[in-house]
């Protein structure tokens, strides 16, 4: 039997003392079993491949108690080496086997199987030899399985030597490069490498003998038919079993799809951001130059037209049709000395039949060379060959011009050209009926302008002689009746030349000749007449002011500034008649003067305030109370051209604060103090 420390054999079998310390010694398993099978002698080695301790005499001659074929497949107990030899009692051949040890981990063995007879010539026993081969096995299966991979992949996997010499080639480089195997191996890589870019395999060879990996660097190699293919590139070094640099793998990928998608996605965008900011652009200009200028540039870029131009639909002075208006990518002298389109079946279905053209070869066009007197193109013309023709048609239908595009290169519009060039134009056509609508309105508006100017300037003088004819008749005796119609005509006149001042100062302003005449002065002392006189004109509110206590210096136009503070207090009455008191105040806040007036009237909604201080704006809720609503208008203009700004607080049924903000001319601060 066997001790705990290493196995026994039962019986010697008649093996010699050194040859069984030989056995014991040996780092190959061995061992013997007798006749039956059962284990007779085993060594350190086998009980080390086994996993476990057999017991002599005992087990029979399966020591790791579960084998397998190669394949994994379970072999039958019959199919185990020994187990023939037993039974032929010959000896077997090699044979590889796979077992499962008890901790389950799995091995390759190859088992050379041998008979022993007695002396009369009697089957005693069976020697085995177990060689694991399981490192070597699964080395196999990864080469292989590594070789399997390298030849299926779609990426060009290629290794080289120090020189750049070619060593190995699999199918993803003979589809990238176009070349076989048989047919770059022991070729220099450069053959691979525009001529241009040839320093580039000195700088990788260099980084490759230091040991530096260079991960996904983009160049461009050569395929065999010499097209450029974009690629990115990946070089590892690679080492010998020493560790040693003996050359270098590198991984190529054709990158031509991504940058032939990266390429249309960025033109997508630029297309996108185009037709956002033409879009933007003439929908926002209403001149009409400036819309089809901006169509006519955008779109040629779109296209990449080599010339584009927008030719109106209508006849010049000469009976000519189709006027140029607007032309991009050429200089427009150029085409002055040009014919313009003329009625030929080529031009026709853009402008007379409203129908989008495009011909990849307009030279071999059916309609080409066919309308004297020039058959053909006129000399001096842009050589055209590529044509493209689109349509602006308004929104009655009729045919406004047509967009018009030539290149020299055969092919170049495509039918995402045309769909783009469609849709700017679709938008332009609106733009350009829009444009024709606001000349209108603007010429109409001109006119109320012109006609306001001229009635208030006429009116004034009958206003003033009348005036003057009433301050006499008011000087005279009269009776009550008579001088109680006497003031209430002057107030009247009163408020029709107040009217009629506001009307010329708009028209002023609105051509630019009100004029201001600049002065320093103290707006403390202004504001405290101003309220010293409401206090005594006004009979239906008091004024509470609190005024800055120390004087308040600004430079600007001291009568348009009062009639800027007189129209907000002058509001304030108006739009308060429930009330019987407004506020000034004066403070001084960093380097501004800011002036308040407030009231407890009907107040502003938030949609009355954003067009308070637009010119005629009356509010809905109003009627009953007089005015033009120009005053704000005026009062806002005013503070405006004096660089300041006016703001406005309200509540709707509480009041509302307006704010007159001024930028001093002399600084104090001092405490704030009520008059």
């Amino acid at each position: 039997m066997q001790s705990n420390d290493e196995p026994e054999i039962g019986g010697s079998g008649g093996m010699g003392v050194e040859f069984r310390q030989l056995l014991d010694d040996s780092p190959v398993a061995n061992y013997l079993c007798d006749a039956q099978g059962k284990l007779t002698y085993f060594n350190k080695a086998a009980v080390k491949l086994w996993g476990r301790t057999p017991t002599l005499g005992k087990e029979y001659w399966c020591g790791s108690w579960k084998m397998f074929y190669p394949d994994g497949k379970p072999m039958p107990l019959e199919e185990i080496p020994i187990a023939k030899v037993l039974k032929k009692g010959c000896r077997e051949e090699s044979s590889e086997i796979r077992i499962e040890c008890p901790d389950g981990s799995l091995k390759f063995l190859l088992v050379f199987p041998k008979s022993i007879f007695g002396k009369e010539g009697g089957l005693q026993g069976v020697h085995s030899t177990l060689v694991d081969i399981t490192d070597q096995k699964r080395d196999h299966i990864k080469k292989e399985t590594l070789s399997a991979i390298v030849q299926s992949s779609d990426d060009a996997i290629v290794s080289k030597n120090l020189q750049g010499i070619i060593a190995s080639w699999n199918r993803g480089a003979q589809e990238i490069f176009g070349y076989t195997e048989e047919e770059v191996v022991g070729r220099s890589i450069t053959l691979l490498i525009p001529e241009d870019r040839l320093n580039e395999e000195d700088v990788i060879l260099d980084k490759i003998k230091r040991g530096i990996k260079i991960d996904h660097f983009e160049t461009i190699r050569k395929h065999k038919s010499g097209r450029e293919i974009p690629v990115s590139i990946t070089v590892s070094p690679v080492k010998d079993s020493g560790g040693n640099i003996v050359g270098a793998s590198k991984v190529a990928r054709d990158i031509t799809a991504r940058i032939e998608s990266q390429a249309a996605m960025k033109k997508y965008i630029r297309n996108l951001e185009t037709l956002n900011t033409v879009g933007k652009s003439i929908s926002e200009n209403l001149n009409v130059e400036g819309i089809l200028q901006r169509v006519t540039d955008a779109t040629t870029s779109l296209t990449g037209a080599a010339f584009g131009a927008f030719f109106y639909n209508n006849c010049d002075d000469k009976g000519n049709t189709f006027q140029l208006f607007t032309l991009s990518g050429a200089p427009r002298e150029i085409f002055d000395h040009m014919a313009m389109p003329r009625h030929t079946d080529l031009f026709l279905p853009t402008f007379r039949d409203r129908k989008v053209v495009r011909i990849d070869d307009v030279t071999k066009h059916g309609d080409f060379a066919k309308n004297a007197p020039y058959n053909g193109m006129p000399k001096g013309h842009f050589s055209v060959v590529s044509y493209l023709a689109i349509p602006v048609i308004s929104k009655n239908g009729n045919v406004i011009g047509g967009l018009l595009y030539g290149h020299p290169e055969a092919g170049k519009f495509t039918a995402e050209h045309e769909l783009l060039v469609i849709n700017i134009a679709a938008q332009a056509a609106v733009s350009l009926d829009n444009s024709k609508l606001f000349e209108q309105v603007k010429s109409l508006s001109e006119k109320k302008d012109e006609f306001i100017a001229l009635a208030s300037h006429e009116l004034k003088t009958p206003l003033t002689t009348i005036k003057g004819y009433l301050q006499v008749l008011s000087k005279k005796k009269a009776d009550k009746v008579s001088q109680l119609f006497l003031d209430k005509s002057l107030c009247q006149v009163d408020k029709l030349n107040t009217l009629v001042e506001d009307l010329l100062n708009m028209s002023r302003i609105e051509s630019g000749q009100l004029n201001f005449n600049l002065e320093v002065f103290d707006i403390r002392e202004m504001l405290k007449e101003i309220v010293e006189t409401f206090s005594y004109s006004s009979q239906s509110h008091r004024v509470t002011a609190t005024l800055w206590n120390d004087a308040v210096i600004i430079e600007g136009d001291k009568q348009r500034i009062e009639q800027a503070i007189l129209n907000l207090m002058t509001n304030a009455i108006k739009y308060s008649p429930k009330a019987d008191e407004i506020f000034v105040d004066l403070e001084v806040v960093g380097e501004n003067m800011v002036v308040k007036v407030r009231d407890m009237g009907i107040g502003l909604t938030e949609e009355q305030q954003r067009q308070l201080f637009t010119r005629f704006y009356r509010a809905e809720d109003t009627q009953g109370i007089s005015g033009l609503g120009l005053g704000l208008y005026l009062t806002k203009q005013i503070i405006d051209r004096h660089g300041g700004s006016i703001e406005v607080a309200s509540e709707y049924g509480m009041g509302s604060e307006f704010s007159l903000i001024l930028p001093l001319a002399v600084q104090k601060f001092k405490k704030v103090n009520a008059i």
